[in-house]
């Protein structure tokens, strides 16, 4: 019998198979929760397979929902995973080291982030004391919204709660130094978890990605304005310079856009992994 399909996300569709998920990264580009109408070749491959690569290296941090990476539909290899059904948890838990996108909004406004005080004077890019969580809802339409840590207690209690902010800082913390080795700065990232047959709490979807977070060169970081990134802000930066609005339809892409995308999430994996695509 064929995956069935549960769910078409803005970048992945969601495959029940038997007892398993099959998870398939598409070559879509989302920016301001708006599918743009012009793929970027390999996007999916590569979330895969730098997501692959991530998860090997913070298994002694958290467990993950991979069960293979490759025993997946031939027409899905290199972009697809395996993996264990959970109940996901429906907060983004995210961790920011420096001040940019959305957080640097809420500081602006309010000197802190999700309800967390940040010391004045802080500047776009500026890195954070220490690490901090700052989670969100997770709206199945519309934007998610920033919540405090207090309401994330009010809607899962306070041991799940406690444990999410620990994971979330712990992955970001180990992202972070193996990037930095590599040049890369890892400004933010959104995780996203779940809860396995057996009632623990997993690490599930992607992680450490262009998609997910911020890659700053760390040669060329300098405080005060925005930074060269290899990510999707190069495409959110685009878009807006376009005159688009932020409202569907998105626009297309132009070829050399898209190229140069490409190119940066290719850059960022091999520069992470010290592997060749």
């Amino acid at each position: 019998m064929s995956p069935q399909l549960l769910h078409s996300g803005k970048v992945r569709e969601v495959y029940a198979d038997g007892d398993d998920i099959i998870l398939v990264a598409s070559d879509r580009m989302s920016v301001y929760d708006v599918i743009l109408p012009t793929p970027i070749p390999d996007k999916g491959a590569i979330l895969t397979q730098l997501s692959l690569w991530w998860f090997e290296q913070i298994k002694d941090v958290v467990p993950n929902h991979i069960i293979s990476g490759t025993d997946v539909p031939p027409e899905w290899a290199g972009r697809a995973v395996r993996c264990q059904k959970l109940t996901m948890v429906p907060v983004e838990c995210i961790a920011r080291g420096y001040l940019a996108g959305l957080g640097l909004q809420e500081y602006r406004r309010d000197g802190a982030i999700s309800g967390l005080a940040l010391p004045e004077g802080l500047v776009e890019a500026s890195k954070l004391p220490e690490p901090v969580f700052t989670p969100t809802t997770k709206a199945t339409e519309g934007h998610d919204e920033f919540m405090t840590f207090d309401e994330v207690v009010a809607q899962q209690g306070a041991d799940l709660s406690d444990r999410l902010r620990e994971l979330t800082l712990a992955v970001y913390t180990r992202g972070a130094q193996i990037a930095a080795r590599s040049g890369v700065i890892i400004a933010d990232t959104k995780l996203e978890f779940g809860i396995d047959a057996a009632g623990e709490l997993v690490l599930g979807d992607e992680v450490l990605t262009p998609d997910s977070s911020r890659f700053w060169p760390a040669g060329s970081w300098a405080p005060g304005g925005p930074q060269q990134s290899w990510d999707k802000q190069f495409v959110r930066d685009w878009s807006l310079a376009s005159g688009w609005d932020k409202t569907y339809p998105g626009p297309e892409i132009p070829a050399e856009i898209v190229e140069k995308t490409r190119a940066l999430y290719v850059d960022v994996y091999e520069r992470i992994t010290g592997n060749r695509w």
